[in-house]
């Protein structure tokens, strides 16, 4: 039998064309995985029964998410998570996880337009407003459209590495994996002037420099309550909250492409000591930088 990673992408009665490309393009363009679109009676290229052995199923969104899904889908959703497979709910592919059951006492988003829906259907399932995607145990799920491909990168980022999930962002012609923190749209348009784009690629360049929230507030000539305000509205987060994350991603690109010490790496993306360093990248990423260098070098 051929190895790798088995990726079912269910394709749901009604689904969303776009939503079923999106994985089947992100997963295919790396070798570790092996994509196959699963439905029944012609909704698919393989059967229901692939989607209960894939170690990793994506429900593709759907119109009309009110309507009944089919027992036999939700049955070979809820096999495949009792077995431990990890699945990415799309858009309102949402919803048929949580007509599974499978969100009960979870987090999970959509898109959207949809969330007060969700909410309403399946009031045990804690919806998370605006968020491009929300992560619960094996359970991923996200808004539509280009949320889907950060969905996607994500699984790839936690999978291979932030340097492969890179090469594939920039196969597919996307930005790099964006955090989950970012909300799905800005409730006051930015025009283009306000943009802090310049202000965020400065950071990027120089993530062992000492930066400050002051120091970023003078670089976009704006006030700090100013700063504050549009970066909470463009990124999703604070300012040095979104400092950090980048800190924590320059780190693992330097732990999986080079062979820099520990020491060397948390000068330069700006942790400074190697203790602090390690202390850091443990709470955000689940292990020491030497176990990640290991997993993903």
């Amino acid at each position: 039998m051929e190895g790798g990673t088995v990726v079912a992408v269910l394709a749901m009665p009604r689904f969303y064309a776009l939503d079923v490309s999106i994985p089947e393009h992100v997963f295919g363009r790396h070798l570790g995985y092996r994509v196959r679109v699963c439905g029944d009676a012609g909704d698919g290229s393989s059967s229901l029964a692939d989607v209960e052995h894939a170690d990793i199923v994506v429900v593709p969104g759907y119109e009309a998410p009110h309507l009944p899904v089919p027992e036999k889908y939700l049955r070979a959703l809820r096999i495949a998570v009792d077995r431990g497979a990890r699945v990415v709910g799309v858009c309102t592919g949402v919803f048929a996880l949580a007509a599974g059951g499978i969100l009960n006492g979870k987090s999970a988003t959509t898109h959207w337009r949809h969330t007060d829906e969700l909410r309403l259907a399946y009031p045990r399932v804690d919806v998370i407003e605006n968020r491009l995607f929300v992560e619960d145990g094996a359970i991923l799920t996200s808004a539509g459209g280009g949320a889907a491909i950060d969905a996607c990168l994500h699984v790839v980022q936690s999978d291979f590495g932030t340097t492969v999930a890179d090469g594939v962002a920039k196969d597919v012609v996307f930005s790099s994996v964006r955090g989950a923190s970012e909300p799905q749209y800005a409730d006051v348009p930015t025009p283009r002037r306000d943009s802090l784009r310049a202000t965020r690629e400065w950071v990027s360049e120089n993530l062992g420099a000492s930066i400050t929230v002051q120091q970023l507030a003078d670089r976009s000539l704006l006030s700090r309550r100013t700063l504050i305000r549009r970066f909470v509205r463009e990124t999703g987060m604070p300012p040095m909250q979104w400092v950090a994350l980048q800190r924590i991603l320059g780190a693992r690109r330097l732990l999986e492409a080079s062979d820099w010490s520990v020491e060397r790496i948390a000068g330069e993306v700006g942790f400074g000591s190697a203790a602090n360093f390690r202390t850091i990248f443990r709470r955000e990423v689940g292990v020491t930088p030497s176990a990640y260098r290991k997993q993903h070098g």
